[in-house]
């Protein structure tokens, strides 16, 4: 009978898959012996192997490149990473050996930018797309950044306002984008975005603040919808209107040459996961070319901001089943050495779902089990592995450990947990290390940072000067 944990897996899933593995009774991600990791740092741990990153911006930008050939369509093709998905100075050094650009959405990421600049990362023919509501920070450190001469630096007006605030602050000309209000899918719990500008209110605003407006150039329209980019009839739709905008725009603003498509690339959750990348980049290129040349438009720049496409699979969590309590006669639980909502906030947030599998003994039978954090919190569980309906795991045993793994987690579970700060029930936070390969593809690790200590968590709460 088929009854090893390798068996469910292979049934359920195609597997091994590109960047999953297996090495005898082990698992591998990109080639990494999982369990060596674990045996060399313990658990829980948080790891972020740093090739991933400039592979998924290496994919899209040929993805964007082929679809601009095939649809001949004369016009460039920006890459901006959305630094809100993770801020840290390792992604931010590995993202921009690849000829990128960034966007910022609060006052401090006009910090790092700033820092960046310093240590050369970026420079200025780096554009610098600046998103989000705009208070009086955020707005004086974009002015400080154009008043140094970084003319690459496009603020996107979110509100009416903005703009005067924005030419209060900055010296002479500078150049500007709109973002469009786009209207939320059907079953949503309102009809349009929070940001932005509404669609039919964005030609009358340019008319009235920015036409004869010797100080602005107005040189992109930026379109973001929540449920990202999906082969959808909702998303289609509103990528139509957005194009039409554009067109009429361009009609009456001939400064007006990019488009800005925003994020929203999903990344995989699921060993059943399918997403025709390439598919959904020709089609947005070839519905902007027929509108334009029907329209007898120049084509735009595109520009886009992927953020959780960019890090997201370069993320991993490994953690220690503890302990099995079984409460009934039908359920068992798999108590890990660590908390879903402090490491993982996204699953309890949100009902999120990773890639869950386990790291060793993948030739023992398995059992179904629910999996519980530590904290002494009802809400502290993950209870179901993406297309089944329920996790499954080797069977547990005092005598043999198991490691579980979750997969793709890079973005945004370190910013919303809030690294090295207070956690729920005060569970620390796990050490993290990175992963990198050299030139000859040898992989190389380090610690970046330890496990959070008592002694850094009294001194948050102020047991302790600092």
């Amino acid at each position: 009978m088929n009854t090893k944990y390798f068996d469910l897996i292979n049934q359920t899933f195609y597997f091994p898959q590109e960047e999953f593995t297996l090495n005898k009774d082990n698992l591998q991600f990109h080639n990494i012996d999982l369990m060596k990791l674990v045996e060399q740092y313990g658990t829980p741990l948080k790891f972020t192997y740093l090739p991933q990153i400039s592979n998924n911006i290496s994919k899209a930008k040929g993805w964007f490149r082929k679809a601009m050939e095939k649809n001949k369509y004369e016009a460039k093709y920006f890459y901006c990473y959305c630094t809100k998905s993770s801020h840290f100075s390792f992604v931010m050094d590995e993202a921009f050996k690849n000829n990128i650009h960034i966007e910022t959405s609060s006052a401090f990421d006009i910090n790092i930018v700033e820092n960046l600049m310093a240590q050369g990362k970026i420079n200025k023919n780096t554009y610098v797309i600046c998103n989000g509501f705009k208070r009086e920070q955020y707005i004086e450190n974009i002015a400080r950044l154009i008043n140094g001469g970084h003319n690459k630096t496009i603020p996107i007006i979110d509100n009416f306002e903005e703009l005067d605030l924005l030419q209060e602050s900055i010296n002479g000309k500078f150049k500007i984008g709109i973002r469009i209000a786009a209207e939320e899918e059907p079953k949503f719990e309102f009809y349009t975005s929070r940001l932005g500008i509404g669609y039919k209110n964005i030609v009358p605003f340019y008319r009235k603040q920015i036409e004869e407006n010797k100080k602005v150039e107005l040189k992109m329209l930026h379109f973001f919808i929540n449920t990202g980019i999906m082969d959808t009839a909702y998303y289609w739709n509103e990528l139509v209107k957005c194009i039409k905008v554009y067109v009429a725009l361009k009609k009456e603003c001939p400064t007006l040459d990019s488009l800005n498509v925003g994020g929203g690339f999903p990344i995989k959750n699921s060993l059943a996961f399918e997403y025709d990348y390439q598919y959904m980049i020709d089609e947005i290129i070839n519905q902007i070319k027929i509108a334009c040349d029907e329209a007898e438009v120049d084509v735009p720049n595109i520009f886009t901001e992927f953020g959780s496409f960019t890090v997201g699979e370069s993320g991993g969590a490994i953690y220690q089943v503890l302990y099995q309590k079984q409460q009934n006669d039908r359920e068992k639980w798999n108590m890990i050495d660590s908390s879903f909502i402090t490491t993982l906030p996204d699953t309890w947030a949100i009902n999120k779902r990773f890639i869950m599998l386990a790291i060793n003994r993948w030739n023992d039978t398995y059992e179904r089990v629910l999996l519980g954090g530590l904290t002494c919190d009802s809400d502290d569980y993950y209870n179901s592995e993406q297309n089944m309906n329920a996790i499954y795991l080797p069977k547990y045993s005092k005598e043999k450990p198991l490691y579980i793994g979750f997969f793709n987690t890079g973005a945004y579970q370190e910013t919303i947990g809030g690294f090295g700060g207070l956690h729920h029930c005060l569970i620390p936070q796990p050490k993290h290390i990175l992963i990198d390969r050299d030139e000859n593809g040898i992989l190389a690790t380090e610690v970046f940072s330890e496990q959070q200590s008592a002694e850094e968590v009294l001194q948050i709460l102020g047991y302790a000067k600092r």
